[in-house]
C-alpha cells in the first residue's frame, strides 16, 4: 500500500521510499524515513495534496510524492 491511498485519520508505518536520491534526501530532512509512524491529517478535494503528521511536524505532500512512499497501515484500536 502507498501513502496516497490512505484517508484522513489513517495511521501507518513507512516501509520503503521508492524515489530518486534527491526526493529521498528532501523527505529525510523532514523526518520522512523508513520505520516512522505517520498520520494523515487531511487531503485536498481532488486528493492532489495531503497533509501528514510525523512526530510533531506537519507536512504537505503532492500525490506524486505520496505515491512513492510504501506504508503498512496501523489497525485502529477500539476504545
Amino acid at each position: 500500500m502507498v501513502l496516497s491511498q490512505l484517508q484522513k485519520g489513517d495511521e501507518a508505518i513507512i516501509v520503503r521510499i521508492n524515489a530518486d536520491s534527491t526526493l529521498r534526501n528532501r523527505l529525510s530532512s523532514f523526518g520522512v524515513m523508513r520505520g516512522e509512524h505517520i498520520k494523515v491529517k487531511g487531503c485536498s478535494l481532488a486528493k492532489k495534496t495531503m497533509e501528514i503528521e510525523i512526530e510533531n511536524t506537519l507536512l504537505a505532500l503532492r500525490e506524486i510524492e505520496a505515491s512513492k512512499i510504501e506504508v503498512s497501515q496501523v489497525a485502529e484500536v477500539s476504545q
